[in-house]
């Protein structure tokens, strides 16, 4: 353990640097669900899309040819879709709240993005896995994210003040999670992670703990 709180303890994986909450003081699932729904403001939809939309026109850069994308994690707004079109890619949506098609998540993608999700995990091992199986090789993975840089400061990190966020990852992190499961780290900094699988990508161990 190194941190106790008032309402939770964290504790400390020295060999991938991962940091993350206590089980035992997760949020039940209708709590997490209903602090969700509140929280999707017409701003942090706007944030959303442009990050999406950023993303696809970088790839619109990089590749000729229509491109199929995944969302993950949180519900793009329903006007967002005509404007992605525009960059010549088609992109489906997995939101577990409020619009958990599972059949997304049976299908592989030229690129999967996720904008301040993967603090949220609460089975980190389980959900890497669903990202790599999720993406064919040569296709890229962009995350948002804030990225815990100083652990000595952790106690005092605000982004850790939030209930629903149990996971935190340090740059060292992202670069474990990319040889595990089969990726290049292009980079992690500036609260963006972007990863490109390799063409050879081979699941050989799963030694992330939850």
């Amino acid at each position: 353990m190194i941190v106790q709180d008032k309402k939770r303890s964290f504790y400390h994986c020295p060999h991938c640097e991962f940091v993350f909450a206590n089980s035992l003081n997760f949020l039940p699932p209708e709590v997490k669900r209903t602090r969700y729904i509140k929280a999707q403001t017409n701003a942090k939809q706007a944030k959303l899309l442009l990050f999406v939309q950023a993303l696809s026109l970088q790839l619109s850069q990089l590749n000729t040819g229509q491109l199929t994308g995944l969302n993950f994690g949180r519900s793009l707004p329903d006007e967002s879709y005509d404007l992605l079109a525009s960059n010549n890619h088609h992109i489906f949506n997995y939101d577990p709240f409020l619009s958990e098609d599972l059949g997304t998540l049976r299908q592989s993608y030229d690129f999967v993005c996720s904008y301040h999700v993967i603090e949220h995990f609460a089975n980190p091992r389980k959900e890497w896995l669903t990202l790599s199986r999720l993406i064919k090789p040569e296709g890229w993975l962009a995350i948002s994210t804030k990225i815990l840089t100083n652990l000595s400061g952790f106690a005092k990190w605000h982004h850790k003040n939030n209930p629903t966020h149990v996971s935190f990852y340090q740059p060292q992190t992202f670069q474990f999670l990319a040889d595990l499961y089969g990726f290049k780290l292009l980079f992690a900094t500036d609260e963006l992670i972007l990863m490109q699988k390799t063409s050879k990508s081979d699941i050989k161990r799963d030694l992330i703990s939850t």
